[in-house]
């Protein structure tokens, strides 16, 4: 199967995103479309485009982004309850329509500021039955005409969306999350299921666990495909990257004081700031001290070294079944070319649409 590199835009108003230092233009579409740009040019096929409330909005962005660019693929982020699924479903058909074909979507259940954006008497615990529903109705909206659909979040009466997605295909459906209400949403909806930097004996029981559970619950899709979403630091030698690497941390340390079951009510995250007790270093390279003075996310933990270190590191997450690669590090546009210059080459082509 074919495997597809992707980079990541935090689009962000206000810089100092994972203490990227960059600060003149950041935050405007110049910059953004740089770092598309860049990734373009340095063997990328798209990037992951950050989402939240106070951020500026991820869609309008990336229909920016893709004006100006000619091969990049954006990974838009969107959340059920800030879209409802019929006006989500038509945006990014239009979207997929007008660039040819490009747009990925990664579908976020995760905590955001609710209530700012009226979504703030919905039922937390509730938030997978929900995108579920999302889910089946924007696939539906997406392949049929006169959808109806009644379900307990949302409904819809003889809905047809105009124009459709290019060539009788949707843009693919990312979706993370590692709860088990999670991972019954992915088996049975989501196209590619995303996982963080866990180790690899954590990953393989995953994609096991996903794929008997997409047998068992009767998945109705093309099987699911995994992802793996991490910071990746790399230098022209393992002892570089591990200097730079600890030095990051070291300043990390600096700023914030250690966690202590910070997860904010995610399995996931909460798998991650687990494995510090294991070991500060894991398989070959996953470092994992950066999750202790608040690296959260795809931050926690790191593949430190040189590209060759990293891009073994990368072949045995492939080797469980992960074809799909959200890697990033900082600053974002100086990365961008340094790891796609000495990554990429030692590992498959990004797969072609």
């Amino acid at each position: 199967m074919s495997r597809e590199f992707l980079w990541y835009i935090p689009n962000t108003v206000e810089p100092g995103h994972r203490g990227d230092d960059t600060v003149d233009g950041w935050g405007s579409l110049d910059y953004s479309v740089g770092l598309a740009r860049t990734a373009e040019e340095h063997g990328w096929g798209g990037a992951l485009i950050g989402t939240g409330w106070g951020r500026p909005d991820t869609f309008t962005v990336a229909t920016a982004i893709a004006a100006r660019t000619t091969s990049f693929v954006p990974l838009v982020a969107v959340r059920p309850g800030y879209w409802q699924p019929a006006h989500f479903a038509s945006a990014a058909a239009t979207l997929d329509r007008l660039s040819g074909g490009r747009l990925y979507v990664n579908v976020v259940t995760g905590r955001d500021n609710l209530s700012a954006y009226g979504d703030g008497e919905f039922d937390y615990a509730r938030r997978y039955d929900r995108t579920r529903e999302f889910l089946q109705v924007v696939r539906r909206l997406w392949h049929e005409e006169d959808v109806t659909f009644k379900g307990e979040f949302f409904r819809v009466e003889n809905s047809t969306v105009a124009p459709r997605p290019t060539g009788g295909r949707h843009p693919r459906l990312y979706f993370g999350g590692a709860s088990s209400a999670a991972e019954e949403v992915s088996a049975t909806e989501a196209d590619v299921q995303l996982f963080w930097g866990e180790p690899l004996d954590g990953v393989a029981a995953r994609i096991s666990r996903l794929r008997d559970l997409a047998e068992r619950l009767g998945r109705e899709h093309d099987p699911l495909e995994f992802g793996l979403r991490i910071t990746t630091v790399v230098r022209d030698t393992t002892e570089e990257a591990w200097r730079d690497a600890e030095a990051k941390v070291a300043q990390m340390a600096g700023q914030h004081e250690p966690l202590r079951g910070n997860h904010n009510g995610s399995t996931g995250q909460q798998r991650l700031l687990d494995l510090a007790a294991q070991g500060e270093v894991l398989d070959s390279c996953l470092y994992t001290a950066p999750g202790r003075y608040g690296g959260g996310g795809a931050a926690t933990t790191w593949l430190v070294g040189s590209a060759a270190d990293v891009a073994a590191a990368l072949e045995r997450y492939a080797d469980l079944g992960i074809t799909h690669f959200v890697l990033s590090d900082t600053p974002y546009q100086q990365e961008v070319a340094r790891i796609g210059n000495q990554l990429l080459p030692l590992l498959c082509e990004p797969a072609t649409r």
